[in-house]
């Protein structure tokens, strides 16, 4: 596959992925989307609905709309931002809340600072889209509400999660799989990935210096000697376990790329650069299978935790690897992108009910046991991964 096929396929996925989410998980009595569709489109109308989806669902729509400028796209990034203002938005004591009961009501009110982020990056995007300042606002709001109360400002970098009214919890977990660990990769990857797409249209220089903070913090203290992200640590940084996650090694090269990217240092951006390509060859020498996509998770000593393919691994290796050949010219990995590309749309493609499975398993067998819609299964990998391989490939 070139190029040109590739762009051209990614083009025409894209409004099958958006297409299925404007059909299919609006709700219309309670206002919103849905919290949970099986990989039958059964809704299940009881399911909580959570910040995650929510945001991401306005990050979606509205990077596409800013792309194809298709006022479908606007509509439906319309309803996320009224959606995420009006029952997600903690008015009195700042943040986002965690999760909805499914009449819009709160079910969880604590302050997850993974779930900000993400609704700083959706409002942000909506802004960029949009123009709408209010938008914009909300995202300063946002960023001050992380900087005043999660950043350590002794160890540096941000804890985990509060309470509601910002005290402080025993369980900073985002789910029950996760180590109950005061700072995390994933929060570190996503809150620098919500800052950088603010800086695009807010110059502020506290803001500047956080998003050097975050690129530096992770180079220093969360990518491991062997070029792998440690995944949970203490209060002080240590890492709680050598776990290897190859979707976010993978996502994390070309996100810290373009965090540099967007902040214009270009020394930092030089020294990132370098690390994102070691990365890459990391993920490419380990973490693919022959014939098959990105692995979930290793844990070093134990083997392979998970032999299955998620959906999630396979968009963020197109980007990831397209952007180490885009760094470095190496055609193994514009290879290595398709690959993934062709593997995806043959396994992993819902061609009946439309989206894509939750995972196959390791003979790329669609796995029935998850869903289609949920707390955690959004349009943001997949759709972006489409958005970025449009965006990357000019010819």
């Amino acid at each position: 596959m070139d190029v040109i096929d590739l762009k051209v396929e990614m083009a025409a996925e894209l409004e099958r992925i958006l297409a299925f989410w404007q059909e299919h998980t609006k709700d219309e009595t309670h206002g919103g989307f849905f919290g949970e569709i099986d990989h039958l489109n059964q809704v299940d109308p009881s399911a909580e609905k959570s910040a995650i989806l929510n945001a991401r669902i306005l990050w979606t729509f509205s990077s596409a709309y800013r792309l194809t400028k298709k006022p479908s796209y606007r509509t439906t990034a319309d309803r996320a931002y009224q959606f995420v203002t009006s029952h997600f938005v903690d008015m009195e004591r700042g943040g986002v809340v965690w999760s909805l009961n499914a009449d819009g009501s709160v079910a969880n009110d604590r302050k997850q600072l993974y779930a900000i982020a993400f609704t700083i990056y959706g409002f942000s995007e909506y802004f960029g889209a949009t123009g709408n300042a209010e938008a914009l606002e909300q995202a300063k709001s946002l960023f001050r509400s992380i900087e005043d109360h999660g950043y350590d400002s002794d160890k540096g970098g941000y804890f985990e999660a509060y309470a509601g009214d910002w005290g402080n919890l025993e369980d900073f977990r985002l789910s029950e799989k996760d180590e109950n660990a005061p700072k995390t990769m994933n929060t570190h990857l996503h809150i620098m990935e919500a800052y950088a797409n603010l800086l695009r249209y807010w110059q502020d220089d506290e803001l500047k210096q956080q998003l050097r903070h975050l690129i530096e913090i992770s180079m220093e203290k969360i990518i491991q000697d062997d070029s792998h992200f440690g995944l949970f640590f203490d209060a002080d940084w240590n890492p709680t376990n050598r776990n290897v996650s190859y979707g976010h090694d993978i996502e994390g090269s070309w996100l810290l790329q373009e965090a540099a990217e967007v902040l214009g240092d270009g020394a930092l951006l030089s020294q990132v650069k370098d690390v994102a390509l070691k990365m890459a060859e990391v993920t490419f020498d380990e973490g693919v299978a022959p014939g098959a996509g990105v692995k979930e998770e290793f844990h070093i000593g134990h083997g392979v935790k998970d032999v299955t393919y998620h959906w999630w691994p396979q968009a963020e290796g197109v980007v990831g690897f397209y952007n180490a050949f885009q760094l470095c010219g190496d055609v193994k990995y514009l290879n290595m992108a398709t690959r993934l590309w062709e593997f995806t749309r043959d396994h992993i493609l819902d061609r009946e009910n439309g989206e894509w499975f939750w995972h196959v398993d390791e003979n790329g067998n669609p796995v029935h046991d998850a869903c289609k819609v949920g707390f955690w299964k959004c349009p943001y990998h997949n759709g972006r991964a489409c958005m970025e391989i449009m965006h990357r490939i000019t010819t």
